[in-house]
């Protein structure tokens, strides 16, 4: 993967070539993958279910400072790492862009000037290179990008995933034409929970490495937070959705009480109680709904799956009841274009159409939506 800071350097030559080229299967097809959904620059090579290459360029040290992303800021940046990320991305794997077969570009959910720059590099490149479009949805490819890890999904799986912005736990027959939303977070998603128990904290954004850090030194059983939409009759309206909001405000009012106190504030305690509360009700809501609905093996992906205690909780009751889990390495975890280009490179395969030149950004792409 090629991770930097945005600059020039690498491919220098030509973005658009002309040359003669036979047709390509499109289990052999190459597909560019461009995401542009929040703070992070992503270029992607995938052919098949083989990835080429990952390059990023990420703003986040841009927004460090503001405690959050600013969209303004996003959007600026992307505009100015497109091209030179596209270059890197090339260069890195010995490719002329003349060779790619098809492209794939996140039309949302996401931030609406980031993904407008992203879909109006793909459209052009599109133009330019005459080649079939697929704008995808960024939510699924979190799931998707598993297959360039772990190989393509058996017949029917269950996927998890938990981001800054999104909590689902989708149902998955087909990972372009079979998803069901089985549950989603009904207010805070778990990594902005995260972000803002951090904040509260007084750690650096974002706030969820740092708080994962400190609960690794503390103890989870220290505080009984509570666990959202878990009660009886919550479950009966809410099974498979997520809250995280009262959490987040136990979590402000007990750090408060001691505040007012005078008492000494136990953070690796704190954060450990808490994301044990995160990880027990993602676990706990996901595992039953494998076991209702027959699955065999679970998908967790988006960047909250890089949590230590989501992982070593998943993989104990994963094992306890007889279900595979599958989690990609960290580092595609967060926002990458390898995740696009593997869910284009998934609807090349079983020839769905491609997105019309008009294709339109959604900021809240609803997940009955692989494609547009």
């Amino acid at each position: 993967m090629v991770r930097s800071a945005r600059s020039g350097e690498g491919y220098r030559g030509p973005l658009l070539q002309t040359v003669d080229s036979s047709p390509v299967s499109a289990d052999g097809s190459l597909v560019l993958g461009i995401e542009t959904s929040c703070d992070e620059t992503g270029v992607a090579l995938v052919r098949g279910t083989e990835l080429l290459v990952d390059a990023i360029a990420s703003s986040v040290d841009e927004h460090a400072r503001f405690g959050g992303i600013i969209p303004e800021i996003a959007s600026r940046a992307h505009l100015e790492a497109m091209v030179p990320t596209l270059r890197r991305a090339l260069a890195q794997a010995d490719v002329d862009l003349a060779e790619v077969d098809a492209i794939a570009v996140t039309a949302g959910p996401g931030l609406v000037g980031s993904l407008t720059v992203g879909a109006a590099a793909a459209k052009a490149l599109s133009v330019g290179l005459d080649i079939p479009l697929y704008g995808v949805n960024h939510v699924i490819g979190h799931a998707a990008v598993d297959e360039l890890v772990h190989g393509e999904f058996p017949a029917r799986v269950m996927a998890l995933v938990v981001s800054g912005g999104h909590s689902s736990l989708l149902l998955v027959d087909d990972i372009v034409t079979g998803i069901t939303e089985l549950g989603q977070t009904l207010d805070d998603a778990a990594g902005e929970a995260f972000d803002k128990v951090g904040r509260l904290l007084g750690l650096p954004y974002p706030g969820g490495p740092h708080i994962d850090r400190l609960a690794r030194g503390g103890n989870p059983e220290a505080i009984r937070f509570p666990r959202g939409l878990s009660r009886r009759e919550d479950l009966e309206r809410h099974r498979y959705d997520f809250s995280f909001s009262g959490l987040k405000t136990a979590v402000a009012r007990w750090v408060e009480a001691r505040q007012d106190a005078g008492e000494e504030i136990p953070l690796a305690d704190v954060a450990a109680s808490f994301a044990a509360s995160v990880a027990d009700v993602l676990t706990a809501k996901t595992i039953a709904a494998c076991q209702r609905h027959e699955v065999d093996t679970l998908v967790i992906g988006g960047g909250f799956s890089a949590n230590s205690q989501l992982r070593e909780l998943a993989a104990e009751r994963c094992a306890e009841a007889g279900i595979t889990l599958r989690i990609p390495p960290i580092r595609f975890c967060t926002d990458n274009g390898a995740m696009i280009a593997a869910l284009g490179a998934a609807a090349l395969r079983r020839g769905v159409a491609p997105s019309d030149l008009g294709l339109p950004v959604d900021s809240s792409m609803p997940l009955t939506l692989v494609t547009r």
